[in-house]
């Protein structure tokens, strides 16, 4: 019996067809969720800025443990290099090379000519082979292109290493008859394709793109791609179940976890929902940012940098020691500093600067029956800044007040609250990271109201934000 793969593009797709606004925060939950149901690879957008998607590319390649992580390059050596140094962290890492082939595409997309076409896609595939043996070429509109010429640039991307060529329906015009015919025809215009996987993409545009993904497989295809969310092409979980209610009669099953479909669905739908993602700045959810670290007294600089690092921190040196002598006075007296902990430590260490905003008060209503609003008064160099913002709850109406304020968005990374003594009066901190120019600066605030530790945390981080663009 074949074993056919779904490959997740999601995220893919969410960029592609501006569907979704996803944070950063949001795509490694997404991550998480389809590398545990078992899906055979999950494909995430390339790099366009260099440091902020180097930044994201590396921390999914660092949660990614099960599934394949597939990444695209550009045609050129820079890309490639770039997108194989911020994935290769990952257990397994597929690139991608992306060609428009419909004689349309390629002349308005590509600009190139057939002949150059086929020659730089092998080109790039080679530059690719040469770092992994997971290549993929995608031949994007192929269903609009010549089989003849199709087959020439199967043929050339194979000889130059690459091991899973996929074939995308994108005007999503064809009945599942026509497109197995199309495949069946693929297979006999391009012999060379039964040594490697054939992947299929369907649209949906006359709602029969299951339909399709079904009649490819049975024509031969080995890989499907499909979305966790709906984005007009193959629904991941349609798919899935289909492929293990149907496993004898098509001689073909899927590895992803059908019982544990529905659960995790219903989970990436949360994280994709419009109007909660409008609403709030944050997830809500309190977790480690990686998962599994267990620092000790033990460990030397340069671990706990490697950690820092998968944090998403990018430190001076200074700070880097700064954070290392902070990390020993911790670790001296405990068995074990966790990823939250660590978080903590690098937001009171790591680039400790003059406060260009300072919390002047807030006055903060919220209650069941109406959102909740926030009054928030700050002080730069000694003007008095006030803005009334509305949100979800307390604290993100705080964060949107102070956004009010400064005049610009950060992306919220991460939020984490924890308390720090115990009792009726308990400390609560709270640690913020923000993402600025690819960059994270975490800010620590502490305070027996977790609102008042919430905003003072997310001005320290601000204040970070604030001393270098202005230096």
């Amino acid at each position: 019996m074949r074993d056919i793969r779904v490959s997740d593009i999601t995220m893919r797709e969410a960029i592609a067809s501006k569907a979704l606004s996803l944070s950063f925060k949001e795509k490694l939950e997404i991550v998480k969720i389809l590398d545990r149901i078992g899906v055979g690879s999950i494909e995430v957008e390339g790099i366009e800025s260099s440091k902020v998607d180097s930044l994201r590319i590396k921390s999914i390649a660092s949660l990614v443990k099960n599934s394949t992580l597939a990444v695209p390059v550009k045609m050129d050596d820079d890309s490639i290099q770039a997108v194989w140094n911020a994935a290769r962290g990952a257990k397994h890492v597929r690139l991608q090379v992306e060609a428009a082939v419909s004689p349309s595409c390629m002349e308005y997309i590509q600009r190139k000519k057939a002949d150059t076409l086929i020659a730089d896609a092998a080109e790039a595939v080679a530059k690719c082979a040469q770092l992994t043996d997971d290549v993929e070429f995608v031949a994007i509109d192929a269903t609009r292109t010549d089989v003849a010429y199709l087959a020439r640039v199967i043929d050339a991307v194979v000889a130059a290493g690459a091991k899973t060529v996929t074939v995308c329906d994108a005007a999503g015009s064809m009945l599942p008859e026509e497109f197995a015919q199309f495949i069946a025809d693929l297979y006999e215009a391009a012999p060379q394709l039964k040594d490697i996987d054939l992947g299929i993409s369907c649209c949906n545009n006359l709602n029969m793109a299951d339909a399709c993904a079904v009649a490819g497989v049975m024509a031969g295809a080995s890989i499907v791609k499909a979305t966790s969310y709906p984005m007009g092409v193959v629904a991941l979980d349609n798919v899935a179940r289909i492929l293990a209610a149907k496993a004898d009669a098509l001689g073909a099953q899927s590895k992803v976890r059908v019982t544990e479909l529905k659960r995790a669905m219903n989970q990436i739908s949360r994280l994709c929902c419009d109007d909660r993602s409008k609403a709030s700045l944050f997830t809500g959810a309190v977790s480690e940012a990686v998962e599994g670290v267990v620092l000790t007294a033990g460990d030397d600089q340069a671990t706990v940098m490697q950690y820092v690092e998968r944090l998403g921190y990018s430190l001076s040196d200074e700070d880097a020691e700064a954070v290392f002598e902070a990390f020993k006075k911790i670790a001296a007296s405990k068995e074990r500093v966790s990823a939250t902990e660590l978080d903590a430590i690098v937001a009171s260490a790591a680039l400790q600067v003059p406060p260009t905003y300072t919390l002047d008060g807030y006055v903060i209503n919220s209650g069941l029956s109406f959102k909740a609003t926030s009054h928030i008064s700050l002080r730069k160099n000694g003007e008095l800044i006030e803005a009334v913002s509305l949100g979800d709850g307390p604290i993100d109406s705080s964060f949107k007040s102070i956004e009010s304020v400064v005049g610009k968005h950060y992306e919220l990374d991460d939020f984490s609250i924890q308390a720090v003594t115990e009792g009726r009066e308990a400390m609560g901190e709270s640690v913020v990271k923000l993402i600025a120019d690819g960059k994270v600066y975490s800010g620590r605030g502490i305070s027996t109201d977790i609102v008042e530790s919430s905003i003072r945390a997310y001005i320290n981080a601000l204040n970070k934000i604030a001393y270098e663009e202005q230096n």
